[in-house]
């Protein structure tokens, strides 16, 4: 169903990569990911949007195939290079109706990229968006610019996970019922651990994206997050899930108060909803996107 592809971006030293499905003549939804996943960790979600959108998948810096690079470019530069890797490909797919959707910190940079005037799309989903209150980015910049960021309870729990297991099987086997995996169907997890995961020297396999690299995106924080929320001139609707992170709703109903082309609709289950029943968030995300405007 997926295509490779591969971006250099020579000024910052390092290549993004991701995967595509064939030019179909569907609409287009552009796709971004949440921090330590990939874009096919969505796997079992995006099946089902295959059969009504063709999909462009980009891992941000760090993530599935993409460079790691030296120090982590923060959110909106790599907001930037996400999009400038879909406009060098985009031509491809012709005159299509173009859509963004992205989930958890891609939902964040989703918004980054709906900011620029430019954008080629004509309306977005925001699946769990971390949209962070004014107080606690002003606490992430000022932690960050002291050099304390790693020192937050997500940057320290992302610095101590696991990264390596023996096997593929073993790792699932490992991750099963826990943590951020709690409630994940049995394909959404084999999704992650056939595509998050690589092969290490060692004979076993390893995280594809580095706990520093997570631990670096949880003690930081986007900039100019909330006037970007406010300058989105399309149709927006925040998917957010009822048993999320508490931040998380108040920033969506922040968000639909302050632009009124952002909607905001709560459903079933926590942070990775999509994860706990792919076929309703499709079918959430297929009926917001190609409702007639």
């Amino acid at each position: 169903m997926f295509e490779a592809w591969s971006h250099p971006v020579p000024e910052v030293g390092l290549t993004l990569r991701g995967w595509r499905t064939p030019p179909s003549g569907r609409p287009l939804i552009h796709f971004l990911h949440g921090n330590g996943f990939c874009g096919r960790t969505y796997e079992p979600m995006l099946r089902h949007l295959a059969q009504d959108f063709d999909l462009w998948l980009s891992d941000i810096q760090g993530h599935g195939d993409s460079d790691h690079g030296d120090r982590f470019l923060g959110w909106n530069r790599n907001a930037e290079l996400a999009m400038q890797a879909f406009r060098a490909h985009q031509h491809l797919y012709g005159a299509v109706p173009t859509f963004a959707l992205g989930h958890s910190f891609g939902g964040v940079l989703t918004s980054l990229m709906l900011a620029d005037r430019q954008h080629p799309f004509q309306k977005a989903v925001l699946l769990d968006p971390v949209l962070f209150p004014a107080a606690m980015l002003m606490g992430m910049s000022f932690i960050s610019m002291v050099g304390v960021g790693k020192l937050t309870p997500l940057a320290r729990a992302a610095m101590q996970r696991r990264k390596q297991w023996p096997s593929r099987d073993e790792a699932y086997q490992a991750l099963w019922g826990r943590g951020t995996y709690k409630g994940w169907t049995e394909e959404a997890l084999r999704a992650f651990v056939d595509h998050a995961l690589k092969d290490s020297t060692d004979g076993g396999v390893e995280l594809k994206c580095a706990p520093s690299r997570e631990a670096d995106i949880f003690s930081s924080a986007p900039e100019r997050l909330w006037g970007s929320v406010g300058r989105i001139r399309i149709p927006t609707l925040i998917l957010h899930g009822a048993d999320s992170t508490p931040f998380v709703e108040p920033g969506a109903t922040h968000a639909a108060s302050i632009n009124q082309l952002v909607q905001k609709r709560q459903v079933p289950g926590g942070h990775c909803f999509m994860q706990e029943d792919p076929a309703r968030a499709a079918q959430q995300v297929r009926d917001y996107l190609l409702a007639a405007a």
